[in-house]
């Protein structure tokens, strides 16, 4: 309570009602787009399926694209979630490096979330475009910071600007050095394009499992995983001058 006497407000019964009928419309809408994946989301079947009309629907979600947009921001964010609990956990093996363990909390959700893996990653949805700079980039740079500390935090800024690269082409660099600063703005071109490429080997295995194309190792996959990243891991250190 305020030291002047006074009380804040909380939310109206009116505001606190639209809110558990947008958690219960969201929730609706995971189930579906687990059941029928990202292309088969249905507005119609979301709404029947909580005995409600599309109308009425519509009144929380003006647009398809905000109700997509709302489901993208929210995947984004418990994929983020997942992703730091896994960074912040113990460990099972203390020599497993952070960004070994924030990369398996990663792949973790992948396959367990595949339809929503497929809503963030996959074949983009027809008609529909992110707003940009809006809540599903907030959320991904949420995430690409955990990464970008387990796997750079380590360094200072002489050494990333001295890691061992190929050399950037001046639009290249300079584009990397316009970066905002809350996403990988902050780390010096050559930096910056090595974690790009680390980001990218990431997420194509996990990719690879997700869609099925690394079935033919079976219930090694998670052993796979794991390797790849300590050889990431290795090859990053490795490019990094001494301290």
């Amino acid at each position: 309570m305020p030291s002047d006497g006074t009380t804040t407000a909380g939310p109206s019964l009116r505001e606190r009602r639209r809110g558990a009928a947008v958690e219960e419309i969201m929730a609706a809408s995971e189930r579906h787009l687990d059941a029928h994946g990202p292309a088969g989301l249905s507005l119609r079947a979301v709404a029947r399926s909580l005995g409600m009309t599309v109308q009425a629907l519509y009144h929380y979600f003006p647009r398809r694209e905000d109700l997509i947009t709302a489901l993208i921001t929210k995947a984004y964010g418990d994929l983020a979630d997942a992703v730091e609990a896994a960074a912040q956990a113990p460990p099972d093996d203390p020599a497993v490096p952070g960004l070994v363990a924030a990369a398996e909390g990663f792949r973790r959700w992948a396959v367990t979330h595949p339809e929503r893996f497929q809503l963030i990653y996959g074949t983009p949805l027809r008609d529909y475009a992110a707003p940009p700079e809006g809540e599903t980039t907030r959320s991904v740079r949420r995430m690409s910071a955990t990464f970008r500390r387990e796997l750079l935090g380590a360094y200072t800024l002489a050494q990333l600007a001295a890691c061992e690269s190929p050399e950037l082409s001046p639009g290249f660099r300079t584009h990397l050095e316009a970066l905002p600063p809350d996403g990988l703005g902050t780390l010096p071109a050559p930096a910056a394009a090595l974690f790009l490429s680390a980001w990218g080997h990431m997420y194509g295995l996990v990719a690879l499992e997700v869609f099925g194309h690394t079935a033919f190792v079976g219930e090694h996959q998670a052993e796979l995983f794991r390797v790849a990243m300590l050889n990431l891991v290795a090859d990053t250190t490795r490019r990094m001058p001494a301290g």
